[in-house]
């Protein structure tokens, strides 16, 4: 249980692929999707979380976040409670510098949607860039997992 500082950026072509030194499929769904907190289902790979998020403060960098592991065989059947729309993704992690980037990859209704998010201790912590990240889209709730669910990529115009 903690607070989480992150910051999202859009991918702008697929050298990171080449650069990652873990690579995991993610599937999950939202029990609550509601704007103050959201309540999360998650399979990775053979491993299922049930996570708690709260509402990100103004800059959109910062928020709680509470998670605990779950037997895979509940989160299957949460996620069969779970609101419409169930996210896939490939999760690459990639380091750089003294930072690790989570680059998701997504299927289904948002594919072509590339989002990597880098976790901080502070909100102005300096990281080092690689080429292949673009705008940033930290705080911009479109962008967060919950809402793509009920507005996926392929509807944006």
């Amino acid at each position: 249980m903690g607070v989480e500082i992150e910051r999202k950026f859009l991918v702008i072509n697929d050298d990171f692929k080449s650069e990652s030194h873990t690579k995991k499929y993610i599937k999950q769904g939202y029990l609550n999707s509601d704007k103050n907190r959201t309540v999360r289902i998650r399979i990775a790979d053979n491993n299922a979380f049930i996570t708690i998020k709260g509402k990100s403060n103004e800059a959109g960098t910062t928020r709680f976040e509470w998670e605990k592991e779950i037997i895979k065989q509940e989160a299957e059947d949460l996620l069969l409670l779970c609101e419409p729309s169930i996210i896939e993704k490939t999760r690459y992690l990639v380091s750089v510098g003294l930072h690790t980037f989570e680059i998701d990859e997504f299927y289904g209704d948002n594919k072509g949607l590339i989002i990597a998010e880098v976790e901080l201790n502070t909100e102005s912590e300096y990281f080092t860039k690689p080429n292949w990240l673009g705008f940033e889209v930290t705080g911009d709730i479109k962008y967060y997992n919950s809402s793509i669910c009920k507005h996926p990529f392929k509807d944006w115009k």
